[in-house]
């Protein structure tokens, strides 16, 4: 949580003038979820996806170049990044709508691993989406990821296309529209 939104709900909480015995409701003190503020971004079209290793929470790896072969939105994401988990629902809806069209992975940044993102996964039950860990961040180094989350799509020749840095609508008809797009022209 930021220091001004803390200090907003402290303060709102600290001016309470109700009569004694009202009772404010928790969703007034409770800070509201972050705009999800990113756009679609072509500047990096044409960049290769980097040769990287990452894993599941069983250890079981993934290799970059096992993903060549068809588009992959690659999410780079936290468990303590608001941005990231306001999104993940969409990301969830939208790996549901595009189906075996889109590959659409999660790939933690968290340095603590399978430790954060398990539980995580677990309390949220997402149907389409599958836990994948770099704790050591160098997928995020690679991609130039100083800002979580970001979202890469690569298309069959792991080709980026567009990315997107902050959190984004990605259940939204734009953006469903805008992977659509984006993987027809590179096919």
């Amino acid at each position: 949580m930021s220091l001004t939104v803390l200090a907003s709900a402290m303060l709102l909480a600290g001016c309470d003038s109700e009569p004694e015995g009202a009772v404010q409701q928790q969703d007034e003190l409770s800070a509201p979820k972050p705009p999800l503020i990113g756009e679609i971004d072509y500047g990096r079209a044409g960049t290769k996806m980097p040769a990287s290793v990452f894993a599941d929470p069983d250890g079981a790896e993934l290799k970059t170049e096992q993903l060549l072969g068809r588009p992959v939105l690659l999410n780079l994401w936290a468990t303590w990044c608001v941005p990231c988990i306001v999104e993940m629902p969409a990301l969830d809806t939208l790996a549901d709508v595009m189906g075996d069209d889109v590959k659409v992975l999660t790939i933690s940044q968290d340095l603590t691993g399978a430790k954060a993102v398990e539980p995580f996964f677990e309390e949220r039950g997402f149907r389409n989406l599958e836990p994948w860990l770099d704790p050591r961040n160098s997928l995020s180094r690679e991609l130039g990821g100083e800002i979580l989350p970001v979202t890469i799509l690569f298309d069959g020749n792991g080709e980026e296309v567009f990315r997107v840095t902050g959190g984004y609508h990605w259940d939204s008809e734009d953006a469903i529209a805008a992977v659509r797009e984006a993987i027809a022209g590179s096919e």
